[in-house]
């Protein structure tokens, strides 16, 4: 039987939270591009991670409206307890903290699995992995069908919000030495050259979604992460995935994270998109999920999605990728009437 509250451990402070440390050391997180600081702690012998969260460090936090940090409810809620056995978060405790300027932040005390993760560069991975974590994926999703987001997480608007010339224009007002946000601007004026057809239904999206968004509510729902890239996922020797990063968890269309899954990590997957697209699929109907209602609607419109989040960062890349992303754009078209 699943617990009704959460086993995160809430410390009072994050002196509290790693009492009985070691060894305490800042350290710069590999995979991190949001600005976020990081400490490595011994605690019992066992090495671990705090994250700190604030949004004065986090240009995703910002991009995404979490001023007030909605980690702090999704650890301290019993929707952790309802997670599928194949997924480790690797959280043990939170703690609140407050910033050397006075702002609330959220501490996250978290096991170090670094041995564990997908190695970083741009091999590509073992198709094994790939399959495994699309299917772990599809288990999440089974699991929360219909869930309604009822404890204040991320809306799924925001989902489409934050990687837009917008964030660009805001991150340079404040001075943000973030990596990412100065190029999201300038890598959406060269999609419009790379793929003008496919800017056509992009660029009006960016201003405003709110077409993909109604058309995406007409089709089911579930918990999604948000945030499957390599960089946050590895492999336990037992066959459970780590998935890290839970900071745009939110009620929305599975193939939301499917999109994104193959958008973001497409320099790493050596077999064809549609392989995927069917394994993620086939890992749905096993556990029950019946699809071909809703199917063809929510992922077309899924990968429209992906491309209105990345097309500023496929632009320069390689063209047949590019062209891929493109004609499935313009194929979603028809759904946003």
């Amino acid at each position: 039987m699943r617990r009704t509250t959460s086993s995160i451990r809430v410390a009072a402070s994050v002196d509290e939270l790693v009492r009985g440390a070691t060894e305490r050391a800042p350290v710069k997180a590999g995979d991190s591009l949001s600005g976020c600081g990081f400490e490595r702690v011994v605690v019992a012998g066992a090495p671990h991670l705090v994250k700190y969260l604030c949004v004065d460090d986090d240009w995703i936090m910002r991009a995404t409206g979490d001023a007030g940090c909605r980690q702090r409810l999704l650890w301290r809620s019993a929707l952790v307890e309802a997670l599928p056995d194949s997924l480790d978060h690797t959280v043990v405790g939170v703690a609140d903290y407050r910033t050397p300027r006075g702002r609330a932040g959220l501490a996250v005390l978290m096991r170090d699995e670094g041995r564990w993760f997908v190695p970083a560069g741009g091999a590509p991975l073992a198709d094994a992995q790939h399959l495994r974590f699309l299917d772990h994926m599809a288990e999440l999703h089974a699991a929360f069908w219909g869930w309604r987001d009822d404890i204040g997480l991320m809306p799924f608007s925001h989902t489409y919000t934050f990687l837009t010339p917008v964030t660009t224009a805001l991150e340079s007002m404040r001075g943000g030495a973030d990596p990412v946000p100065p190029l999201i601007a300038p890598g959406w004026a060269r999609f419009s050259q790379a793929a003008p057809a496919a800017a056509g239904v992009l660029l009006g999206l960016l201003a405003d979604p709110s077409a993909l968004l109604v058309a995406l509510a007409r089709t089911p729902s579930t918990l999604i992460h948000s945030d499957w890239k390599l960089g946050n996922l590895g492999s336990h020797p037992d066959g459970r995935t780590i998935l890290v990063d839970w900071d745009r968890v939110t009620e929305g269309p599975g193939c939301a994270d499917l999109a994104w899954y193959l958008a973001v990590n497409c320099d790493r997957i050596a077999f064809p998109k549609e392989v995927a697209i069917e394994a993620y699929r086939r890992g749905l109907e096993v556990r029950g999920i019946e699809t071909e209602p809703w199917w063809d609607r929510q992922l077309t419109l899924a990968l429209l999605g992906a491309l209105l989040q990345l097309g500023w960062a496929k632009a320069s890349g390689d063209a047949a990728e590019l062209a891929w992303w493109e004609a499935r754009a313009l194929a979603a078209t028809r759904f946003l009437s």
